[in-house]
């Protein structure tokens, strides 16, 4: 096949899949199933090589994918229910104080959606957005813009999410080269896409948090306040052995290092 030919197939799959979730409103799954036909038959596949091919690769990708992607959710739902990640925002907020707050708000999505899926972070964190925005009288633009900045960013740079994960086992790459380019670019891009671009466009565009949705975050406020949530250091403090667990190499020609992610022997043995 030709170059021009394999670029028309590359683009017409990709504005084939998007009309077919966006504009017909199928689901991802099947529209994904239908442009992976589509594009086995325009290169050439013979209908039963073209079915064959998506059996062994969805097999092996998500058989991969599923165990990182489960075990990060379950480690995601123990830092949502034990409080850790309004935990997380609170101190850096104290830390960082109010003018600096969208800066904690981008660090706090970013931490945050390592372990925990995008609407899920965003879901926990959103009431402190209220609670800031109705304090300061600022737009919602200012301190939101940064907390979807860094829950973004993670989410689409950073395994244990499943996109990330996906593509370092498509092109063969080691997850530890994933997480680290994925921190080493996503990390400048949150800030320029968070409190940079809040900050601008928090001047232009006053955005007020809905009447209920201030009740909401005040009663959020006072049951935070009533359950007494444990502090980040002692979170930090009983997450490090269970993330830590598994770790992974990084190796490249003559360079070779190691990423280790391990809880002391003191906390693993006792």
């Amino acid at each position: 096949m030709s170059t021009p030919y394999i670029i028309f197939i590359v683009v017409s799959a990709v504005a084939v899949l998007l009309f077919l979730v966006l504009k017909l409103k199928i689901s991802a799954f099947i529209s994904l199933l239908m442009v992976s036909i589509y594009v086995g038959l325009l290169s050439g596949m013979s209908p039963q090589s073209v079915i064959n091919s998506i059996q062994n690769g969805m097999g092996g990708t998500l058989g991969f994918v599923a165990t990182v992607v489960g075990l990060g959710a379950i480690f995601g739902q123990m830092l949502e229910s034990s409080g850790g990640a309004v935990a997380l925002a609170h101190s850096l907020i104290k830390k960082f104080g109010e003018k600096r707050a969208p800066s904690a708000m981008v660090l706090t999505g970013f931490i945050v959606a390592i372990p925990v899926f995008f609407d899920v972070g965003f879901i926990i964190l959103v009431p402190i957005i209220y609670a800031m925005a109705r304090d300061t009288k600022k737009s919602l633009l200012y301190y939101g813009i940064p907390l979807l900045a860094g829950l973004a960013v993670t989410h689409s740079f950073i395994p244990p999410t499943p996109g990330p994960v996906a593509v370092a086992e498509i092109i063969n790459v080691q997850l530890g080269w994933v997480i680290l380019f994925g921190v080493i670019l996503g990390f400048p891009v949150a800030v320029l896409a968070g409190p940079v671009w809040g900050k601008y466009i928090s001047r232009k565009i006053m955005v007020l948090p809905p009447e209920e949705n201030i009740i909401s975050a005040k009663e959020k406020a006072q049951e935070d306040i009533s359950q007494k949530p444990p502090s980040f250091r002692l979170i930090a403090h009983r997450y490090h052995p269970v993330s830590g667990a598994p770790f992974f190499s990084i190796n490249h020609s003559n360079f070779t290092g190691h990423l280790f992610f391990m809880s002391s022997q003191r906390n693993v043995t006792g």
